[in-house]
């Protein structure tokens, strides 16, 4: 519209000049004709710039979410490496453990005739050992699959926005689900803020349907002394916030409260420097624990398995 309005401002222009001679007329003209291509270019190049901004601020948006795409992954795979070590750790004593018995044997082998021993009676001992040995493998890995179906499950119940303050690991056959204060506590405070209730019935959920398990909720400060009247120190607010968690998972969410434990461990298990701001509101957590239940666990290790 502006250059129209332009082009017919040339030719009152044009008009106007008409009678002071044909030369005067076709300068003017020339001139006011390179005014509008350069407004033309102009126009051109700030079309070609938002386009270009607008590309730029895609391509950002995309490299982001490939950057929390791969944060997910490689935790994923730390968590995997860890499952793997302990899995190899308890082949390596049940390798020991065999080689142990198969030196016995052997022993007795070349002393039997001295010492009168029932070779038949070794070898069912070492075959009952070596079964005992598998039932252990047996025992382990089927741990380790409920806990990574379990983990599974929590992580794909989680949005992007929430995984940012929720930290999801199995360590040594233990789910850890590692919350941020400032997510789940008003500030200063040990009262649940509204925006946790979403994040909390997705995990309240996830632990009613594996009832075979125990949850511990452990409280986690910095070093920052506290300084509220009605709370004397760290030891109390993190205890203060791991029962506001429990309460919540009971009252709330229906969690079983025979489930649950609230614990608080202060400042004293942090797990980055206090020297920093962000080393402090990394320290500053709430952990929930899930743990297949103690004795349960135990009857099923020290149930060794029937002879054939």
């Amino acid at each position: 519209m502006f250059l129209c309005s332009y082009v017919q401002k040339i030719s009152i222009f044009a008009a106007n000049y008409k009678s002071k001679g044909i030369k005067n007329m076709k300068k003017n003209v020339l001139f006011m004709s390179l005014a509008v291509a350069l407004m033309l270019t102009s126009c051109g190049s700030k079309k070609e710039l938002v386009n270009c901004q607008t590309e730029n601020k895609s391509l950002t948006e995309s490299l982001q979410s490939a950057k929390e795409d791969l944060a997910a992954k490689n935790a994923r795979i730390a968590s995997l490496e860890e499952q793997q070590k302990g899995m190899q750790q308890l082949l390596k004593a049940a390798e020991q453990k065999y080689a142990k018995l198969q030196e016995s044997l052997d022993k007795s082998l070349t002393n039997a005739s001295q010492n009168n021993v029932s070779i038949e009676k070794l070898v069912d001992q070492i075959n009952e050992s070596n079964q005992y040995i598998r039932h252990l493998v047996e025992v382990k890995s089927k741990s380790d699959s409920l806990n990574m179906v379990l983990t599974n499950n929590l992580t794909r119940s989680l949005s992007k926005e929430e995984m940012k303050e929720v930290d999801v690991q199995v360590l040594k056959g233990v789910v850890y689900i590692s919350l941020a204060d400032n997510m789940l506590y008003k500030s200063g405070s040990y009262e649940i803020n509204t925006r946790a209730a979403e994040t909390l019935s997705k995990i309240a959920k996830i632990i009613k349907d594996y009832k075979d398990y125990d949850v511990l909720i452990e409280g986690n400060t910095d070093n920052v002394p506290i300084s509220k009247t009605n709370i004397r120190n760290n030891w109390d607010l993190s205890a203060l916030r791991a029962s506001s968690v429990v309460q919540a998972l009971q009252n709330d969410y229906g969690v079983d409260p025979k489930r649950l434990t609230a614990g608080g461990r202060g400042e004293y298990n942090p797990i980055a420097n206090n020297d920093t701001e962000q080393g402090k509101q990394r320290n500053r957590r709430t952990q929930i624990i899930i743990t297949p239940k103690l004795d349960e666990f135990m009857d099923l290790i020290g149930e060794a398995p029937k002879t054939e």
